[in-house]
């Protein structure tokens, strides 16, 4: 008699309502949308949608829908042209307030979101996603290195007790003043024991001295603040979740960054091209007021303003020392909060060793006086000026909070005064992924269609409906009814692999393709062994019914002994490999296992249910 537990039918039922309910969702396309999100200044509110609907209708652009999240403005477009053309029109209208960026809108239906159903990622070669092409700013990173070499030279000096006028670092040289000339031959001295990279030579006067930076360590500079971008780059990515993402270096000061298959396109562009760091600086005695409305600024401070607005709804103009003690450079790590004392979004802050040494130093000597926390944010523009593209760059320094020095402190401490938690937890990304040794700036930004082209694409799609049913139609003529059975369990493997995929938000790409039509090729075998071994034992004199169950339990163990071998050879794949191959290899591997539970499982119970239940059967359809 052939029988199954029923117990085993409910969980292959279960299996395929999984299936079909996680892959369901890549049967709805995506529209194309324009995203509006709110800078500092701007909001998201009802407000917005009226005035971007009179903006599209003055340009006779029609909008499929508008639709008010809780932090952005989606406008779904009918096509990509007119998606196009809108965001340049509200990009121009809508100005700084606002980041207007293209995007991909979800249709699936909120009854399947709330199941957490979502459809798979595609890679850049069938769906499209961001490109990015970044250029180094090389001078910012020279500058920023000749200014540590003039802080490292002033603590030499103070070290040393060598007496000194000055120490400036202009274009491409720092000046040192020696209070006396005699002092020369131990700076020299001094320079070639701290900073034997730098090269020392005479001044116009004796107690000058110039020194600059030499060629080979400018290019080390530069390069090495290349390579460091990509890591961080590389960092911040990986904390927006990006799956195969293209980070790869492009000739001596560019860095082409692809991510596939990105929904947020704005979010990706904030945290790719902003460089966010905070700078601790101590607050200098003075009338900051006097010093912003006559400009005359005490020649050891910068005048600042602070975030929040005075009485007169201007903002408060701050002192601060040019000197900085510690930066976002040398940050270990930042974690978004509350302000257990006063409630507020806080990031608290850990630096390293150097940094906690010279946080340690200073407030220890500086108890009671003010020091202020500078949020510096550098964001690119391009303008066009005389009908040429010029690019520039926003550089934004506001004073987040100005407090008094209550305790001495070293590594860890919280930073407040933050707008929001939302901000809070951006900064901490930010400074969690890493500081960039350069600023960047991004040459060359679109939202790319799919590289192989439509036409390779529909071929993919058609390799795996032509793979499907030539299957489909050779099993179901040289087995029959088993061959029927055989199509309807390679149909659920399908159906499964999909889900799985879905579910794990794997990003398919074309080697992804050849991996669900080499599975469909593989996941048919088990079907055929069974199926022969079935032939065989009809062969050898057996009754039907025997011969289903010693068919499907022989060939188990031929089965297994097959697809471990597959997944040997799909692990190593994933392991060894990169980019394309891995996810032809994680293809393969789910595909495999989907299949020995198609082809054993559900086929076997599609057996039972057509040749079981105690009925009397004469022969098998085989």
């Amino acid at each position: 008699m052939l029988e199954l537990p029923r117990w085993k039918y409910v969980l292959i039922a279960l299996v395929l309502m999984f299936g079909v309910l996680y892959a369901l969702p890549n049967l709805y396309p995506q529209d194309p949308a324009v995203q509006i999100s709110a800078n500092r200044g701007g909001s998201v509110d009802d407000a917005l949608k009226t005035r971007v609907e009179n903006l599209l209708a003055e340009e006779k652009l029609q909008a499929m829908a508008i639709e008010v999240g809780a932090d952005n403005l989606l406008v779904r477009m009918a096509n990509p042209d007119v998606q196009l053309r809108a965001a340049d029109y509200l990009r121009e209208k809508l100005g700084r307030s606002y980041v207007v960026a293209l995007n991909l809108a979800s249709t699936v239906p909120d009854w399947l979101r709330f199941f957490g159903a979502s459809p798979m990622n595609l890679g850049l070669d069938l769906q499209g996603g961001v490109h990015f092409l970044m250029e180094v700013d090389q001078r910012a990173a020279i500058d920023k290195r000749e200014n540590a070499y003039a802080d490292d030279i002033r603590t030499a000096l103070r070290d040393a007790k060598i007496g000194y006028n000055t120490v400036n670092r202009t274009l491409g040289q720092i000046l040192v003043e020696l209070r006396d000339a005699a002092d020369v031959a131990a700076f020299r001295s001094l320079m070639t024991r701290e900073n034997p990279q730098l090269q020392v030579i005479e001044g116009a006067a004796p107690e000058q001295i110039i020194v600059r930076v030499t060629d080979a360590d400018l290019a080390a500079i530069t390069n090495k603040a290349l390579e460091q971008n990509i890591g961080t780059l590389r960092n911040r990515i990986n904390e927006l979740g990006v799956a195969e993402p293209i980070i790869q270096r492009q000739g001596a000061s560019r860095i082409v960054v692809q991510l596939p298959g990105v929904q947020d396109t704005a979010q990706a562009k904030k945290v790719l091209g902003a460089t966010a760091t905070l700078e601790y600086r101590a607050q200098v005695d003075g009338d900051a007021y006097e010093a912003a409305r006559s400009g005359r600024v005490p020649p050891d401070a910068r005048l600042y303003y602070r975030r929040d607005l005075g009485p007169d709804g201007k903002p408060i103009p701050v002192l601060l020392s040019r000197r900085i003690i510690a930066s976002g450079d040398q940050l270990i790590d930042a974690v978004s909060g509350n302000d257990p004392q006063g409630g507020g979004p806080m990031v608290s802050v850990t630096l390293n060793s150097a940094g906690g040494k010279r946080m340690f130093d200073f407030t220890s000597e500086n108890v009671g006086r003010g020091m202020a926390v500078v949020f510096v944010e550098r964001t690119p523009e391009v303008r066009l000026v005389d009908g040429k593209e010029v690019r520039t760059a926003r550089i934004t320094e506001e004073v987040v909070s100005v407090a008094a020095i209550r305790g001495v402190f070293g590594k860890q401490f919280q930073t407040t005064g933050l707008d929001s938690i939302k901000e809070a937890s951006q900064l901490a990304l930010l400074l969690r992924a890493g500081s960039l040794a350069a600023p960047v700036d991004i040459v060359e930004e679109r939202v790319i269609g799919p590289s192989l082209g439509q036409d390779n694409i529909d071929a993919g799609k058609r390799a795996i409906v032509i793979g499907f049913l030539a299957v489909c139609v050779l099993m179901i003529f040289y087995y029959h009814l088993f061959g029927v059975i055989s199509v309807i369990a390679l149909f659920s493997n399908l159906l499964l692999l999909a889900a799985v995929l879905s579910l794990a938000g794997a990003t398919l790409t074309m080697p992804g393709i050849a991996g669900i039509v080499l599975t469909l090729g593989m996941a048919i075998d088990g079907n055929v062994l069974i199926a022969e071994r079935i032939r065989e034992e009809l062969r050898n004199g057996n009754t039907p019914v025997s011969s289903i169950r010693s068919g499907y339990e022989r060939a188990w163990t031929v089965i297994l002994d097959s697809n471990v071998t597959k997944l040997i050879a799909s692990i190593a794949l994933f392991s060894f490999g990169s980019g394309p191959v891995r996810g032809f290899a994680v293809v393969l591997f789910v595909g495999v296992l989907t299949s020995m539970f198609t082809s054993v499982t559900v086929s076997r119970a599609l057996a039972t249910l057509v040749y079981g239940g105690g009925r009397k059967v004469k022969s098998v359809s085989v």
